[in-house]
């Protein structure tokens, strides 16, 4: 049996419990309402070894809760497109991890020995190293892969390049909202026919290309060539659009 400790985080409730070997879990659930998921959700991007569940004592009484262990609280922070994830994250780790793992509580902290922090201090740089060093090694080859992409000299439809950002697990995205994020953000306008245009100015930093349409005329037979040209993003308008992504600028109508 273990005892649920509640602490606030703009309005939200999440609830921790400390378990035997006086690590801490984190009500899955709870976690969900901060990120705006579901926590199911967050269930299946957790390896089996970072999901629990865990019997607690509640107001109406004993309950079983999934929970989520730190490594796993990390990972499902990293995933998330929600522009809480990274102060949520940085709150956890700086205030409410370190305090828990002082006093067993999120509360006000024993204080603690010269000896004792030294060795605090310790463990606590070496967890850092080894995560660091994990993650470093898990993100490297989709790193590498990444900057074969947009350093090479193709370049890709809008359904293609919104496939590309789904596959590098930068966002889960659709050609059409693509679209409308580009003419939001003032690289692609359109004509009468709702057609979407590339600037001329960002054709010429490279951001897009053009290519000519063919179509064959239904009345002559002729191939003819159409006047709206195909726009392709390249290499490095994908890095552009990365780089948006990453910095949480998707305000735009669904």
């Amino acid at each position: 049996m273990h005892e649920l400790t509640p602490f606030a985080y703009e309005g939200h409730n999440v609830r921790t419990i400390t378990d035997d070997h006086g690590e801490p879990w984190f009500v899955l659930a709870d976690v969900g309402l901060v990120l705006g998921t579901r926590g199911r959700d967050l269930a299946r991007m957790l390896d089996p070894e970072d999901r629990g569940a865990h019997v607690v004592r509640t107001p109406s009484g004993e309950q079983q809760m999934t929970t989520v262990n730190e490594a796993g609280l990390y990972t499902v922070l990293l995933r998330s497109n929600n522009p809480s994830a990274k102060p949520f994250r940085r709150w956890v780790t700086t205030e409410v991890l370190p305090t828990i793992r002082k006093t067993g509580t999120y509360g006000t902290p024993r204080e603690l020995t010269g000896p004792e922090l030294l060795a605090r201090a310790v463990l606590e740089a070496n967890r850092t190293i080894k995560a660091l060093e994990a993650t470093v090694a898990e993100q490297q080859p989709k790193a590498d892969a990444w900057d074969q992409i947009v350093s090479s000299a193709g370049s890709w439809s809008y359904e293609e390049a919104a496939k590309v950002l789904f596959e590098q697990g930068v966002i889960s995205i659709g050609q059409k909202r693509l679209v409308r994020l580009l003419v939001d953000w003032g690289y692609l306008y359109r004509d009468a026919k709702r057609r979407p245009h590339a600037y001329q100015r960002y054709i010429e930093q490279g951001l897009f290309v053009t290519k000519a349409r063919i179509f064959t005329d239904q009345t002559t037979g002729e191939r003819r060539e159409s006047s709206a040209p195909q726009v392709r993003i390249t290499g490095k308008g994908l890095d552009m659009l990365f780089r948006r992504f990453r910095t949480g600028q998707l305000e735009v109508a669904a």
